[in-house]
């Protein structure tokens, strides 16, 4: 039986994990047959113990509210921690068993739709177990939940020393904020400009180490900062990213990569400074001779917005060569100066070094939308369905390209996946003059398309449609006339293959050169490796034909 979160008994001869809205129990031997700890209603995961091992706290998705739960392993019964109409969530317990610390939001209101480019107010609740006495510590003060909380995987923590951790970006960045557990004493302990995506505590309860940009904004690095003190100090330095700290006894880890090296676990010399890899021992490294290191830069959109992105250009190569814009999908995405820690994005980020070592120039762009660069640039108005407003980006991304003199301004295209995908669609739609081909990676094409697809994320109304379309690449096929290479896998589960088969009818139908790959049974991230190659050799054939 397959199924996710698992989560050890202290004897570590059982475990515990999450399938199908349910929580199973399970030995380890090999032909164990998992049976569910308790059946309830709703879509039950992340299971924790309590400290003292008595206790199980996990939450009840119902829908248009959740709950926490407590379920006692020696009672074999559950209580539920003041249930109301809301969503609760996240549950973590205090050092003492006695006490849990939730967040909570409001529940979904008849007709109200998920949109992601909105805030949700939140609480941090924090309940007394036996007298089911409830406080709310801290509320936002504004529309600051939902990212914050939704994107880290574990948002909230409280420590042996009785503080309470949680991510917050009501300052405007995604941090870490400490209170005591009464909700006094709040303080941000990762302040500066800069992006913190996780964290962790050390053993003593005193510090945590997270990643993030500060002083680094094209990477990702390590950082420690007292819990109790707004101290942060650089853990890892240099050229390489490093994600996902973890502790195993008293020993930091992390995830590195580098501009010519794929992702490693690596043990942390903090006294160094340095993440040794550990397994693989010896990473995958490539020739610099091969790889270009990819130059941060900067330009700014037609409506003045400073768009960051990373430059693939082979100096060694004196001839005018083409220029390639390349868009992440998401869009709650950034592309870094190496390899990336989603192995997604770490595959484009090593398609675009191989353009580079074959004469392209690659500008990979970080459009508004996107994370890193602080809530309102990612939440910026009027984008995707609603305006599009971060196309312009990438029309900033293409001119900065036709600036380079080492760049043949007549032979700009451009590629991406998923948001990537649409963006290259309306690039071809919207600016013939500009982009003579395109890839498209399963992208969206008609954002009023009411089916089972990334539109419903949007929370887009019927008196959108006619502005959704509008926001779409199908507005403008009239200006058409790129070719293009279409790829999709017909088992997506993000994008339907449907926004495939009707911008390419409808393409053919005015004579639009169209190429197309078809991945029969593959899913949206390409779970194989042989759809990979097939999609990366398709696309450096189409782009020499077409560009070169």
């Amino acid at each position: 039986m397959s199924g996710n979160s698992p989560l050890f008994f202290r004897d570590g001869l059982k475990f515990l994990f999450s399938k199908g809205g349910q929580i199973f129990e399970s030995t380890l031997e090999i032909n164990a047959e998992p049976m569910p700890l308790f059946l309830a209603r709703g879509y039950n995961s992340r299971p924790i113990f309590s400290p003292n091992g008595n206790e199980v706290l996990f939450t009840s998705d119902r829908g248009d509210h959740s709950f926490v739960g407590v379920y006692s392993l020696i009672s074999k019964t559950i209580k539920w921690v003041a249930p109301d109409v809301t969503q609760d969530q996240l549950g973590v317990w205090s050092p003492d068993s006695k006490s849990i610390a939730f967040i909570r939001t409001p529940g979904i209101k008849i007709g109200e739709l998920e949109n992601f480019t909105t805030g949700t107010p939140f609480s941090l609740m924090v309940a007394e177990i036996e007298s089911g006495i409830l406080k709310a510590i801290w509320k936002s003060p504004g529309l600051d939940g939902g990212f914050a909380q939704s994107y880290s995987a574990n948002p909230i923590t409280w420590t042996i020393t009785n503080r309470i951790l949680f991510h917050s970006e009501h300052i405007g960045w995604n941090h870490v904020f400490s209170i005591n557990p009464d909700g006094s004493d709040l303080k941000d302990i990762t302040p500066g400009d800069g992006e913190v995506e996780s964290f962790v505590v050390d053993p003593t309860g005193q510090n945590i180490y997270f990643d993030g940009n500060r002083e680094d904004i094209n990477r990702r690095h390590i950082w420690k900062s007292s819990v109790m003190n707004a101290n942060p100090t650089a853990v890892t330095l240099g050229d390489g990213i490093e994600m996902y700290p973890i502790f195993s006894g008293n020993e930091l880890y992390c995830v590195r990569s580098s501009f010519n090296a794929t992702k490693v676990v690596a043990r942390i010399e903090e006294s160094k400074k340095l993440a040794v890899p550990i397994f693989p021992q010896k990473p995958v490294s490539f020739n610099a001779s091969l790889f270009v290191k990819p130059e941060a830069v900067t330009f700014k959109a037609a409506d003045g917005t400073l768009i960051h992105g990373q430059l693939f250009i082979n100096r060694t190569i004196t001839t005018q060569r083409p220029g390639v814009v390349y868009m992440h999908g998401g869009p709650t995405r950034q592309m870094l100066l190496g390899f990336h820690y989603s192995d997604y994005y770490s595959n484009c980020y090593a398609f675009n070094q191989l353009l580079a070592n074959q004469g392209y120039a690659v500008l990979s762009v970080n459009f508004r939308n996107g994370i890193g660069y602080g809530r309102d640039f990612r939440m910026t108005k009027n984008q995707g369905p609603r305006g599009a407003t971060e196309y312009q980006d990438v029309v900033a991304a293409a001119k900065y390209l036709q600036s380079l003199s080492e760049v043949d301004p007549a032979k700009i295209g451009l590629w991406g996946g998923s948001y990537g995908g649409y963006l290259t669609a309306m690039g071809l739609a919207r600016n013939p003059e500009i982009f003579k081909a395109g890839v498209d990676l399963h992208g969206v094409h008609d954002w009023s398309f009411d089916g089972h697809d990334a539109t419903n994320s949007w929370g887009l109304l019927k008196s959108e449609s006619e502005l959704a379309r509008k926001s779409s690449p199908v507005a403008d096929l009239s200006k058409w006339v790129a070719p293009v290479l279409m790829v999709h896998g017909d088992d997506d589960r993000n994008v339907n293959f449907q926004q495939t088969v009707d911008l390419v009818e409808k393409l053919r139908a005015k004579n639009v050169a169209v190429e197309l790959l078809v991945l029969p049974d593959e899913v949206h991230g390409f779970l194989r490796y042989e759809s990979w190659s097939r999609v990366f050799t398709a696309t450096k054939d189409f782009f020499d034909r077409k560009l070169k």
